[in-house]
């Protein structure tokens, strides 16, 4: 699977930057097979992307100090905003003072669902 774009991979999923970062280093998570359903990933699937998404946590932690954080996600049919329809997650590294408040964290997606 290595192409120009993957950053890390093993026998079952590999890794890339996102073409359009939420933040520096946010990267994605992709299982080699093709599955558009995140809840049809096989036991050795969900093990091998959760080993590669440890994994680049540990990379993007040692090529940037100033991250303190992650959020990580997995957009899951369309109503969820799923527009790739191949799983992939989020891994999004957080620094202080990214944002003004980031309490609630993900539940901002929803207007007025992160302050609670």
């Amino acid at each position: 699977m290595k192409g120009e774009r993957v950053i890390s991979e093993n026998s079952l999923a590999y890794a890339v930057r996102d073409l359009f970062p939420a933040t520096p280093l946010h990267s994605l998570i992709i299982p080699k097979r093709h599955v558009a359903d995140f809840f049809e990933l096989t036991g050795a699937e969900d093990n091998a992307v959760m080993a590669l998404l440890r994994q680049t946590k540990f990379d993007i932690v040692s090529k940037d100090k100033n991250v303190a954080g992650f959020n990580v996600g997995i957009n899951n049919g369309p109503v969820a905003g799923q527009t790739v329809f191949h799983v992939h997650l989020h891994l999004i590294p957080r620094r202080k003072g990214d944002v003004e408040d980031p309490r609630g964290g993900l539940r901002g997606i929803i207007p007025g669902k992160a302050a609670y």
